[in-house]
């Protein structure tokens, strides 16, 4: 698959749920980060990583979701792509419409995702899914212990 294709069928794929599919989308060795998770998680390097990473936890609400307002740039290498995206949708319990916007920067060699920096706005989702409060209080734990790390 070309580096379109596969970024094509991981988003549609999450949108959804085919959860069990889409580590089959990236390399056995790969390296998937997030930069903009504010606890900062370390990066994704293994298919099985990513097979943890995407396995449903059953816990939050039920978002019913698709991909909408993709544009796909091509680069001068061939094997990156960056694509900008969101998922809209709603939570199916209460109602609530959502749109979660992402930029996703790819290589994809083989047809397997080898590298992909994904750049997501991590307070909507975290909000959509029920978890904004627990973001919160992680995130203020991760920076107590940063300033008792340097004090």
């Amino acid at each position: 698959m070309s580096p379109r294709e596969v970024f094509l069928a991981l988003v549609n794929g999450v949108a959804e749920g085919r959860w069990d599919e889409l580590p089959g989308l990236y390399a056995e060795q790969t390296h998937v980060v997030h930069p903009f998770d504010p606890l900062r998680a370390p990066a994704l390097r293994s298919r099985d990583e990513l097979r943890e990473h995407f396995r449903p936890t059953g816990a939050g609400p039920h978002l019913d979701r698709r991909a909408a307002g993709i544009t796909i740039h091509e680069t001068t290498d061939p094997e990156v792509i960056v694509a900008e995206f969101e998922y809209r949708g709603t939570v199916t319990e209460t109602g609530e419409p959502f749109a979660l916007p992402g930029i996703f920067v790819l290589r994809v060699r083989d047809g397997e995702i080898v590298s992909s920096r994904d750049y997501f706005d991590h307070l909507t989702a975290a909000r959509v899914r029920g978890q904004l409060d627990g973001l919160v209080t992680a995130v203020k734990a991760a920076l107590s212990e940063a300033g008792d790390a340097t004090g």
